[in-house]
């Protein structure tokens, strides 16, 4: 089923569209929160580290996943085409309500806390994501252009700032070596899981490419884009936390949403805290744009399958429906949520949504499919997720609460659309 040579997307733009969604408001905002949670900056470098390993896993397991099932709309055809329909529309739900609009709200959210000025509280975010929608509702060429001309821009950029932040630290007192604040309330283990679960929102785009397989060049070009992509953020995260939370002093970033600008402040002063906050923007401008990019193929996908109205059907010449649902729902959430609400809510449900596809290499329809030593990287990624996300509903079980609403809805709306379809 794979595509014939030169024709779809290639290698660097589903490259590109793995970075630029994974390269968006999480590590923008998480860091100052980890901070309080964890006490220790070098704490907070080892917890990116670990979700970056368990991000590769996945990004692996998806791999294996696309080469079995080369078709676009991600977890939802994942599970559905594995012989778990059910599920696979909760998935697909799941994509529609967190997936893409709740992070595409929570980009839009964090990209507000950067802009200068004291404008109309959420006003900007609806712009952004209007603006998303009218780029990628043509002609997918234009948006794929689009797309890459920005990432490109946004990783010379964030190369800019880690040089500039190297080359300063020569002159300033590093005050992350000494200084060791108390984690918030609870066990290390469990904070160190909570802290899991809030970054793998910032991980989650590993599987960007799988969602426009069908318009790909090949199931392989896709799998290699996503290691690839993964490979790119894991070190540039890793790289950007150590100026974020290792560097300035801890007042300065504890806690604090806008952390990279804050902490770009007191390395370089005014000037470079104002560099710093344009680079952010575009990165989360760019974050914005890739998920309205991948997040319509699948709600076309399931328009395909009887599961929503045919006028969502991606075509070449008419994405637009698709795209103006995607746009619906964020608009939706970003007028009722807030940063903070949408952080737990988004890492845990989605970081479960993916741990139900990578069981589809051992279970259902594909079962054996994997062997030997890749079915590690699968099992790994599996058993990181589910211990994390158990942890965290043991410290804090509000933060399922979201995730469990989110489920019961998409339960309803499946009895509803295949009750209507058998009474037809």
């Amino acid at each position: 089923m794979a595509r014939a040579k030169g024709r779809g997307f290639g290698f660097w733009t589903l490259t590109f569209l793995v970075v630029a969604n994974m390269l968006g408001a999480g590590i923008f905002t998480t860091s100052g929160f980890t901070l309080v949670s964890l006490g220790n900056p070098w704490l907070v470098i080892l917890a990116w580290l670990v979700a970056g390993a368990i991000g590769l896993c996945g990004a692996f397991s998806y791999g294996l996943l696309v080469k079995q099932i080369p078709v676009s709309g991600g977890e939802y055809v994942f599970l559905s085409s594995s012989g778990f329909p059910f599920v696979g529309f909760i998935a697909g739900w799941v994509s529609l309500m967190a997936g893409f609009s709740g992070a595409i709200a929570y980009a839009a959210l964090a990209l507000e806390e950067y802009l200068p000025g004291n404008l109309p509280h959420k006003l900007p975010a609806v712009i952004v994501v209007v603006l998303g929608a009218l780029a990628h509702g043509g002609k997918k060429s234009v948006g794929a252009l689009t797309q890459n001309i920005a990432v490109g821009l946004k990783l010379i950029l964030l190369a800019v700032i880690l040089s500039y932040g190297v080359w300063s630290m020569g002159s300033l007192k590093w005050e992350g070596n000494n200084a060791t604040l108390n984690p918030a309330g609870g066990s290390i283990i469990l904070n160190f899981a909570q802290a899991l679960v809030w970054i793998s929102l910032s991980y989650s785009g590993f599987n960007a490419a799988v969602y426009i397989v069908g318009e790909s060049k090949s199931s392989h070009v896709v799998a290699k884009s996503m290691i690839a992509g993964t490979s790119i953020v894991i070190l540039l995260y890793l790289m950007l936390n150590v100026l974020f939370v290792v560097a300035p002093p801890k007042e300065i970033v504890l806690g604090q949403a806008d952390v990279a600008a804050l902490a770009a402040g007191w390395i370089g002063g005014g000037r470079f805290e104002s560099f710093v906050r344009f680079v952010i923007l575009l990165a989360l401008l760019t974050s914005v744009l890739s998920m309205m990019m991948a997040g319509p193929r699948v709600y076309g996908k399931m328009a395909e399958d009887g599961l929503l109205p045919k006028i969502f059907v991606v075509q070449t010449s008419r994405v637009w429906p698709a795209v103006s649902l995607q746009m619906g729902f964020s608009l939706i959430l970003i007028c009722f949520g807030s940063l903070q609400d949408l952080l737990g809510y988004l890492g845990l449900t989605l970081s479960l949504c993916a741990t139900a596809s990578v069981l589809c290499l051992f279970l259902g329809a594909h079962q054996g499919a994997v062997k030997g030593w890749k079915a590690v990287p699968p099992l790994l990624f599996i058993l990181a997720t589910l211990i994390s996300a158990i942890l965290l509903m043991i410290r804090d079980p509000w933060q399922a609460l979201g995730t469990l609403v989110t489920l019961l809805l998409g339960a309803v709306v499946f009895l509803f659309l295949t009750g209507s379809r058998l009474r037809e």
